[in-house]
């Protein structure tokens, strides 16, 4: 839904972008759909990937790890960068190709040779990351065999760590945004929102270790959920008053040394913290049953996540000539395609024998 919301704002980075006049109420909705979603749900992805990493390393050692990690990361971003990258771009976008397109031998010959594959992961950057940071772990553990593999399950933190790990995910952000601003990338990284990523992470590894999202007080977890929820929507439409009042202009949120950029990476990370700890209290208090529909999303999350660009695209190419609002169609194109990567994950990809092992 989220590249749904780019293809029809143009606001953030995609494959496809459906030229639009946006209205004043759809720039702002579809800004602040993104802005939020953006703020927490990738963060929220790497803390729960964190809290995973110790226990497999526990029960497979440094060797099994690695190779499983590889098998499970590595081979899926290799599919998507040889594979889905090339049929996206010269199959599904070749209306866009700047002059005379070449053979599909000639293109893919040259997008190896020119490393640009490198940066073709699309979303599978994210697994290109968990790759790395697990790859760092796996040598930490390696190289000092101190970091005992056993729970200790130390004091929850409060209010005030809680809000200290706030201001370093921020401190972080807007350092990093000096030298490379949202909207920027390196190889397909965009290294503005690493801040976060990086430091949840590791807590997602402690919290495992001291068994913190089992003992989180619900109370405490729905606290900054509202505080999130309440404050940051406050927040953030105080920011977009203050850019509209002073030309509109949103360069100085996206990075450098602005207080702007410093108040965006701040109400960011509080978001992100008091998202992050509600979902996690709520799913685990009231949605912790498995029945068929969570499982059949379960087993089929981590193959759309891999096959839903070049689904989305055609589904929002079919919808082109279509003369609706733009929220129309991304409401139309979201609820088409989000079942349709459903289905065609659990009827056509993993019944394909060799993804079988990765998805």
């Amino acid at each position: 839904m989220v590249h749904a919301g780019v293809t029809y704002s143009n606001i953030g980075s995609w494959y496809y972008y459906e030229p639009a006049n946006l209205d004043a109420f759809a720039f702002i909705s579809f800004l602040m759909f993104l802005s939020f979603t953006q703020a927490y749900s990738m963060s929220l992805l790497f803390l729960i990937a964190g809290y995973f990493v110790p226990g497999s390393f526990d029960r497979k050692g440094f060797v099994k790890f690695l190779r499983d990690r590889a098998v499970r990361l590595g081979i899926p971003a290799l599919i998507y960068m040889l594979f889905i990258q090339t049929a996206i771009v010269y199959y599904l976008l070749s209306f866009q190709w700047p002059g005379p397109r070449p053979t599909i031998a000639e293109y893919f010959l040259n997008y190896i040779k020119s490393f640009n594959f490198l940066g073709g992961s699309g979303p599978m950057w994210f697994a290109l990351a968990l790759l790395i940071f697990s790859a760092i772990y796996a040598a930490f553990r390696r190289f000092h065999r101190s970091a005992a593999p056993y729970k200790i399950e130390r004091e929850i933190p409060g209010h005030l760590l809680t809000a200290g790990l706030v201001l370093l995910i921020s401190a972080g952000a807007f350092s990093i945004r000096l030298v490379q601003p949202i909207g920027t990338n390196i190889m397909n990284m965009q290294l503005s929102n690493f801040s976060s990523y990086i430091i949840l992470f590791i807590v997602g590894i402690i919290a495992y270790r001291n068994n913190w999202l089992f003992r989180i007080p619900y109370s405490f977890g729905m606290a900054w959920f509202k505080a999130a929820i309440i404050g940051g929507t406050i927040f953030w439409l105080a920011m977009m008053t203050e850019c509209v009042m002073n030309s509109g202009d949103l360069s100085r949120y996206a990075g450098g040394p602005y207080w702007q950029s410093a108040a965006y990476a701040l109400w960011e990370s509080f978001f992100c913290v008091g998202t992050c700890l509600g979902l996690t209290v709520i799913f685990r208090d009231n949605f912790s049953e498995t029945g068929k529909l969570s499982r059949f999303l379960s087993d089929n999350s981590f193959s759309v996540y891999l096959f839903h660009p070049p689904i989305l695209i055609l589904v929002t190419l079919a919808l082109k000539d279509m003369a609706w609002h733009p929220m129309m169609k991304f409401a139309i194109s979201s609820a088409l395609a989000v079942p349709i990567c459903f289905l065609a994950s659990h009827f056509i990809f993993r019944r394909i024998l060799l993804l079988k092992r990765v998805l």
